[in-house]
């Protein structure tokens, strides 16, 4: 008799290539930013400065790269799963990335949402790890912001 996980994985490999969805817009405020910056302590001017900011090509401030990455888990909550395969699940985790790409800025103001692509599965003995391709583009622009693959580790009992 299967396991969850091998259970779980039949259905993930079935589903492999595939765009799992595109999520909800999001505004990304200026407040946002700079409570990012807080935490980080990085008050670069670019983000946190919009009279300066106003000089620069990017013609205001911008989001942190990195505010858009922990953004991820925020963006991709919107687009639908198969919950089929989350039975026996015990936890998911943030096993890594394999790439990451800041293609592009974010201007502070802005929308953004992510879509998701089920890049690659991984069966490791009860865990899985799935690598999603998560692009997250900016309403109005023809690049998007971000492109990253990212390795969740899921768990199953």
């Amino acid at each position: 008799m299967p396991t969850n996980a091998e259970n779980a994985y039949a259905l993930y490999e079935a589903a492999k290539g595939e765009t799992e969805g595109t999520g909800d817009w999001f505004e990304v405020t200026q407040e946002q930013v700079n409570q990012f910056a807080d935490i980080t302590h990085d008050h670069q001017f670019i983000h946190v400065d919009p009279e300066a900011a106003k000089a620069t090509p990017f013609g205001g401030t911008i989001a942190h790269g990195f505010l858009t990455l922990s953004m991820l888990t925020h963006l991709i909550s919107s687009i639908p799963q198969d919950m089929t395969r989350f039975a026996g699940l015990l936890m998911g985790v943030n096993y890594g990335f394999e790439k990451v790409r800041f293609v592009s800025p974010v201007p502070t103001g802005s929308r953004i949402r992510a879509t998701s692509v089920l890049s690659n599965v991984e069966l490791k003995g009860n865990n899985i790890h799935t690598t999603r391709t998560i692009t997250v583009e900016v309403e109005g622009s023809d690049k998007p912001a971000l492109v990253a693959d990212w390795i969740t580790r899921l768990t199953y009992g």
